[in-house]
């Protein structure tokens, strides 16, 4: 990556609250390393703080120019993120940084740490996580809890869509820092490995997502299986946390489904991205999702379920669905109209470009160096400062 020169002093930068990188999970993740590794070109010093993984070889200490600090969490989805924060925030009051950003608003309960020791914090809040179905009646009330007090203890608030803007304004009257994903432009991708695994280009539907209730991978399988479909739907996804939930897809499938399970090949990932007849995008509550830029990117035609994140993200590039009949309507349509599905195509591309990388790091940038410049004048706010820095 080219070195990007900018007017403003490096800074010491830490990204505390995920996975860690390299990226293999989520959004969260995604974003840390796409703007992890600019901000390291921009000149300034990134430490991100990682889950510690169980290998056997010694976990990395830099990647793409980032600082990594690998530290254990719980392998309990209900501790694991508090906890593995919790760690790193111990860790961050021996090896200080200028500003901090943290991500799920889950963690807020450690901003106040980081606020006494005059680190400079921001949040990004991530979707509605409290609408998720694998958290019980006290995870849903402890994720409400947890976006009022990162609105009372952040100097500042992310969010990654207009829908979460909005919510905060309308919830705790807080304004929020507007900072999407970036969607990677895919070129030259061709189609070489998709006869590994018995696809041809252009004639197979794709869907990419993690098994659970509000992606909607159920409904989109039985509103194929109960079309016309010719070409198959390929299924790329795993349930770490939804057993049932993962039965109940296998048991809706029938032959022209494929199940491909978790997939890290990223060169194969991309090949089925932008080889899609249709991606189709279930995702219902975490804002801007980077597997629908993704889609974008490659220029693929999407099918998407009908909410604001992802009319947001597709405008009129998009087909919208809600209930099973209309994915099998949306299916059949799309074999037997490849002419909207190529004009779809390119207006994926052309809303690709909205969502650049290069930008998001920008944004980023500004937001670390205005926290840490009203630090410096006892400025300190509490979540709603920054919102007026860009529209």
């Amino acid at each position: 990556m080219n070195q990007i020169t900018r007017k403003f002093e490096p800074l010491r930068i830490a990204l505390i609250g995920t996975r860690g990188v390299p990226a293999r999970y989520g959004g969260f993740e995604t974003c840390v390393e796409e703007v992890g590794k600019r901000l390291v070109a921009m000149g300034h010093e990134v430490t991100v703080y990682c889950r510690r993984r169980k290998t056997d070889s010694p976990a990395p200490s830099t990647y793409l120019g980032m600082k990594l600090v690998h530290l254990p969490a719980p392998q309990k989805r209900s501790m694991e993120t508090l906890v593995h924060t919790a760690l790193s925030v111990g860790h961050l009051m021996a090896h200080r940084v200028d500003a901090a950003i943290v991500f799920n608003a889950a963690n807020a309960p450690l901003l106040p740490v980081l606020r006494a020791a005059r680190i400079p914090v921001a949040t990004h809040v991530d979707g509605l996580e409290w609408k998720r179905a694998k958290w019980g009646n006290l995870g849903k009330k402890y994720y409400r809890l947890a976006e009022a007090l990162a609105v009372r203890w952040s100097d500042a608030l992310i969010a990654d869509a207009v829908g979460i803007q909005d919510y905060y304004e309308d919830a705790f009257n807080a304004q929020t820092s507007l900072i999407t994903y970036g969607a990677p432009i895919l070129s030259e991708v061709g189609s070489r490995r998709l006869a590994e695994i018995g696809l041809a280009a252009g004639r197979y539907h794709l869907v990419v997502a993690r098994f659970e209730p509000e992606n909607h991978v159920d409904l989109i399988v039985e509103g194929y299986v109960n079309s016309h479909a010719r070409f198959p739907l390929v299924v790329v996804g795993s349930a770490p946390y939804a057993a049932e939930y993962s039965r109940k897809i296998h048991d809706l499938c029938d032959d022209r489904v494929h199940l491909l399970g978790g997939l890290w090949d990223q060169q194969l990932l991309n090949e089925l991205y932008s080889n899609a007849a249709i991606y189709w995008h279930g995702h219902s509550v975490g804002g801007t999702n980077p597997s629908l830029l993704r889609a974008l990117g490659a220029g693929a035609a999407v099918n998407a379920f009908d909410v604001v994140f992802n009319k947001e993200v597709l405008g009129d590039a998009g087909a919208y669905f809600s209930v099973p009949q209309d994915v099998s309507a949306l299916v059949e349509f799309a074999e037997t109209n490849t002419d909207d599905s190529a004009k779809r195509s390119a207006a994926s591309l052309e809303r690709a470009r909205l969502y650049d990388w290069d930008m998001v790091a920008g944004k980023y940038e500004l937001l670390c160096q205005q926290m840490v410049a009203d630090g410096r004048h006892g400025q300190r706010s509490s979540g709603r400062r920054y919102a007026s820095a860009w529209g």
